[in-house]
Order: structure tokens, then C-alpha cells, then sequence
């Protein structure tokens, strides 16, 4: 991933009140959407920088390194914002398969039923096996 001379790009993103920007992950191959995230300007720039996704953790209150725990790392192919540059979507390569900390490929594995909401993917690896 080539990045431009400075930092005016991270300047033109929209950061909220916090400093952060919501981070969309993307399949590059399949275009399936696996999991939704923040970044702060630091985690952007590590992820621009290494091409691997970085995000900031709200609840643990620090830079998040994708896989750090569990080895299901994202390979960025390419970074985009949305028309108001308040969005990041990030395409990437999902190492490991899975993205999910529930052990499924997507975190969207709920879906709307008559019923009310239902998990629909499978969980691919126990998260028991997963974080030790």
C-alpha cells in the first residue's frame, strides 16, 4: 500500500468528539462485510503504515493490534473513506478465516427473524480454543 507524502489525508478525516472514526472491514475477495470497529488517528496511520489493521479498543482503552490474541490478523489491501470521509473501510484479507471473537468468519451472524434475532453462521472454532 503506497501512502501519500505527510500527514494532510489523516487530517481530512472526520474524527468524532473522541478522536475516533468508524472502521468498516471488508473481504477483499468477497466483498462480505466481517466485522465493524474504531480507530483513532494513531491506528489509522499504524494500519496505513504496516498494512495490517489496527483499531482502538473502547474498552480496554488502548491501540488494538487485529489478532493479537487470537492470530486472526487482517492484511490491508486497500483504505477507503465514504463521501464525508467519516467512515473508513478497510479491504482486507482476513488471516485465519475467522474475524469474529465469537469464532465465526463475520461478526453480522445475526439475522432479523420473524421470531426476533437468530444466529445464521456457524462458529467455526470454539473462542474457548481460540483465547487462552
Amino acid at each position: 500500500m503506497k501512502l501519500p507524502s505527510g500527514s494532510q489525508w489523516l487530517d481530512e478525516v472526520l474524527w468524532d468528539a473522541q478522536g475516533l472514526v468508524p472502521a468498516i472491514a471488508q473481504d477483499v475477495a468477497t466483498g462480505e462485510v466481517l466485522m465493524f470497529a474504531w480507530m483513532n488517528r494513531e491506528a489509522l496511520a499504524l494500519t496505513a503504515a504496516t498494512g495490517h489493521a489496527v483499531y482502538w479498543s473502547r474498552s480496554r482503552g488502548r491501540l488494538w493490534h487485529k489478532g493479537e490474541e487470537s492470530g486472526h490478523t487482517q492484511k490491508v489491501q486497500e483504505l477507503r473513506v465514504d463521501c464525508d470521509k467519516d467512515v473508513v473501510l478497510l479491504k482486507v484479507e482476513q488471516i485465519g478465516g475467522i474475524a469474529c471473537h465469537t469464532g465465526r468468519r463475520s461478526c453480522f451472524f445475526n439475522r432479523l427473524e420473524t421470531s426476533g434475532w437468530q444466529d445464521v453462521e456457524p462458529v467455526l472454532k470454539d473462542p474457548k480454543e481460540i483465547y487462552k
